[in-house]
């Protein structure tokens, strides 16, 4: 989340009188996040999240997102739901975005997860995989590999610029995953962002999972690789084992990966981490100044990047592997 347009409270009101939502009573931007312009509104009924998509969401997705929403929350996975307008759209348009208005999920995203969060994690993503099993509409997946391509023909030129060596380190990384990407594994939506602020806790409990503006089609196995990253290293950079035992035994209760996509796991994760380097070396050089919005260090991701070509075997991430 973050805030990249302005909005008026005039203009807002206006947009509100579309919804059955009661009348508003304050609003916030939310500054967390790199993709869409996001705020916080009190009404005189509930609390709400309004979502403006920015240029980089296509808004010939957002019917695959938000429906992704509702066919989730039929199943019984707890994830917020978009509203209906007195049209019944789900979607206007506000400050020249396309724009809707959320429910409120409560809870909180944990700062610093332990083992057992993690491990619910897992569990949630797997249930997010089966209840997604059956959902008709496709979203291919523009942040695999012809899109790491397009990334890198952008930022590569001034990669230099972040680290030196950075340029032809990467063009051989790309050059390995070109030639050893995974083909044949089992695919379904992914979440493909369930990183720490995009799950909240109420306690210790999970509450549910938020920000589906990356969900696609995609290997399944790929979302575990990045919940790995996203979840299972420290603050210094190292791999946490007991993370990523608790986080891939969770999946495994819910849908066992096959020994395929466990063989796999090393590759994907090292796919899944140059993803994130890629997008955050991207947003680095081209966020506006001024936009209310927390750039994220793709430093953090080249290390990760680093620790993954080093693996062996995916029972060094804590898998446990049937003999």
């Amino acid at each position: 989340m973050a805030v990249y347009t302005d909005i008026s409270e005039t203009d807002l009101r206006a947009f509100l009188a579309q919804y059955d939502v009661g009348e508003l009573t304050s609003y916030k931007g939310i500054a967390e996040g790199v993709e869409n312009s996001n705020f916080l509104l009190h009404t005189t009924r509930d609390p709400l999240i309004l979502t403006l998509y920015e240029k980089r969401v296509d808004a010939g997705d957002l019917p695959f997102f938000l429906g992704l929403m509702q066919h989730l929350a039929e199943k019984g996975l707890s994830c917020p739901l978009p509203l209906p307008r007195h049209d019944g759209r789900l979607t206007g348009e506000l400050s020249g975005r396309p724009a809707a208005l959320i429910s409120f999920l409560e809870g909180m995203w944990l700062r610093k997860p332990e083992a057992a969060h993690c491990g619910q994690v897992g569990r949630a993503l797997a249930e997010l995989h089966l209840a997604a099993q059956d959902f008709s509409i496709r979203r291919p997946n523009a942040l695999s590999l012809d899109g790491w391509l397009d990334l890198w023909a952008k930022a590569g030129p001034r990669a230099d610029e972040v680290q030196e060596g950075l340029q032809a380190e990467i063009s051989d990384e790309l050059d390995h995953l070109s030639g050893h990407w995974p083909k044949d594994l089992p695919t379904g939506v992914i979440h493909a962002d369930l990183f720490q602020d995009n799950v909240f806790f109420l306690g210790d409990r999970l509450s549910g999972l938020i920000d589906f503006y990356f969900a696609c089609n995609d290997m399944l196995a790929y979302d575990v690789a990045i919940c790995l990253n996203a979840w299972c290293f420290q603050p210094d950079g190292s791999y946490n084992f007991a993370k990523g035992a608790a986080l891939l035994a969770g999946y495994q209760s819910v849908r066992p990966l096959s020994a395929n996509e466990q063989a796999a796991l090393p590759i994907l994760a090292r796919g899944s981490a140059l993803r994130f380097f890629l997008t955050r070396l991207y947003d680095w050089q081209t966020t506006p100044e001024g936009a209310l919005v927390v750039k994220k260090d793709p430093l953090e991701y080249l290390r990760k990047l680093r620790f993954h070509r080093a693996i062996v075997s995916p029972s060094e991430y804590g898998l446990e592997i049937a003999s």
